[in-house]
């Protein structure tokens, strides 16, 4: 697929792009191939792009694609948009950096952190139903008390930080611009 009114110097630029995402996929918890169709929306800005477009332009079997979108849709990175007299699906990416990297942190929260909390919840509430325990037990108890508010604390911080308004984002570029004189610009935050 060659995208109008596009140059070659320009889809070699969007190649590399979409193979640097691509690596950088593990950073955070997607497949290469998930990392590389939204690098593709998201370089291709406003372009809507459905998924036969991005099959032929990654290569990749219509099911990869199809996965893809999806979890893509589910991590709120992309979203789907219509073009008149057209039945197909398209995709646009999230084009504001600060909105997609709350969204990031977001789903890594809610697949990452939030599982494993509640299993520290799980492991201390079962060490809690012997009773008398011996004094390994109540330091063990201790440990995991000290992990679930290192991991409530570090959620709470997340949570503020990458809420959807970007309150938090603005309220830290206001904290850090106070602490060191630093001018820092964060959606609208000078």
């Amino acid at each position: 697929m060659m995208p109008k009114g596009s140059n070659k110097k320009l889809l070699e630029a969007q190649d590399d792009f979409v193979s640097l995402w691509g690596r950088m996929a593990s950073a955070w918890g997607i497949s290469r191939t998930m990392a590389e169709v939204h690098a593709l929306l998201y370089i291709t800005g406003d372009e809507k792009l459905c998924a036969d477009d991005v099959m032929d332009r990654l290569s990749i079997s219509r099911g990869n694609a199809s996965m893809s979108l999806r979890g893509l849709l589910d991590w709120g990175v992309i979203s789907r948009a219509h073009k008149r007299g057209d039945r197909k699906d398209y995709f646009v990416a999230e084009q504001d950096v600060w909105t997609m990297f709350r969204a990031i942190v977001r789903g890594r929260l809610k697949r990452e952190v939030e599982p494993l909390v509640a299993s520290l919840y799980e492991l201390r509430d079962l060490s809690k139903r012997d009773e008398g325990l011996d004094e390994a037990h109540v330091e063990q108890d201790r440990r995991l008390g000290e992990l679930l508010e290192f991991f409530q604390l570090l959620s709470t911080l997340a949570a503020r930080f990458a809420g959807p308004s970007g309150e938090g984002l603005r309220a830290a570029a206001s904290l850090l611009r106070e602490a060191d004189g630093t001018e820092i610009e964060v959606d609208g935050v000078d």
